[in-house]
């Protein structure tokens, strides 16, 4: 509320001016980004306030937006309804999240022919708040899939320039491994998903919360350990179970299947054996002495491109 005061202007009138709009809290997704780790150390955020108005109907300075940046891929939910309100599955993609108040009016609006010095002014309205939970999952063109200690870091440090966490004992992978396969100008991206055990479908071994890294991807390639104890059967349909427990789309998924670890196989024959008893048409890999590796890399990015091609046919306007 301002009144204008100047010399030989001793009734000037009105001239409170409007305060700014507040700003907004936008949620981008930035490529550069590959969790949400960054924004665990904050439980709230808030876009800044609208400037106040002036005297000489001077305009309040509107308040800057805040951009919270996330990885592709993440899904923004209400956190008491658990509703969907945005998925920002590509790079770039953003959602005004929570709107800014508008700024209230000076003064000067409210003058008229039979008040002419309005004493009131008003507050500008507050701005939006949500309570959200955001979750991640992974956009890759393939998920490695298979039982705890199956081989899955060691192949994606031999298909890629990735680097995880390798050890000879059950999860040694606690979180996804992104690597990236680089052929003739083409980039594909592959991730190794924690290994899964019975009951994961159901959260056991926080294999629900791995399981939701597979929904976006291409193609699975299902590993199975050629030297392990399990029979190749057991071991393929454990992990199959639980991808079919999850539902959705993803038990539809291209899949190749690999028998890792074949360097430790002494019987090839039985293993081969084994391999037609449980209708698996695999490959064989080697990921130490490279066997097998080159024949499964064209296997899959032909996967990959043909799983590509129809996504592009579906996205065809008719």
């Amino acid at each position: 509320m301002s009144f204008r005061r100047e010399k030989y202007i001793p009734k000037g009138g009105p001239d409170g001016g409007d305060g700014g709009k507040g700003g907004d809290v936008v949620i981008l997704a930035d490529a550069s980004l590959l969790s949400l780790e960054s924004l665990a150390a904050r439980q709230r955020y808030s876009a800044e306030d609208g400037g106040a108005g002036g005297k000489n109907k001077r305009h309040g300075k509107n308040g800057g937006d805040l951009i919270i940046k996330v990885p592709p891929g993440t899904v923004i939910r209400d956190a008491a309804r658990a509703n969907v309100l945005r998925d920002l599955e590509r790079p770039g993609a953003s959602v005004v999240i929570a709107r800014g108040g508008r700024g209230g009016r000076g003064n000067s609006r409210f003058a008229t022919a039979t008040d002419r010095t309005p004493r009131r002014a008003e507050a500008g309205a507050p701005g939006e708040t949500r309570d959200l939970a955001l979750e991640l999952k992974l956009i890759a063109d393939a998920g490695l899939i298979g039982l705890p200690n199956a081989g899955k870091s060691t192949l994606l440090s031999v298909l890629s320039s990735a680097r995880p966490r390798i050890a000879p004992y059950p999860f040694t992978t606690l979180t996804p491994n992104l690597g990236v396969i680089e052929r003739e100008h083409e980039t594909y991206v592959v991730a190794d998903v924690p290994g899964l055990i019975e009951g994961a479908s159901e959260g056991k071994g926080l294999g629900d919360r791995f399981l939701r890294h597979l929904e976006r991807t291409r193609v699975l390639v299902h590993l199975v350990d050629a030297s392990g104890e399990r029979p190749l059967a057991e071991a393929y349909g454990v992990v199959r179970a639980e991808i079919a427990g999850r539902g959705g789309e993803l038990a539809g998924k291209r899949e190749l299947v690999v028998l890792t670890k074949m360097d430790l196989v002494a019987d090839r024959a039985a293993l081969a054996r084994a391999a037609r008893a449980a209708g698996l048409a695999a490959h064989c890999v080697s990921a130490l002495s490279g066997e097998g590796i080159e024949d499964l890399v064209e296997a899959l990015l032909e996967g990959i491109s043909a799983a590509r091609l129809e996504e592009a046919r579906a996205a065809r306007p008719e």
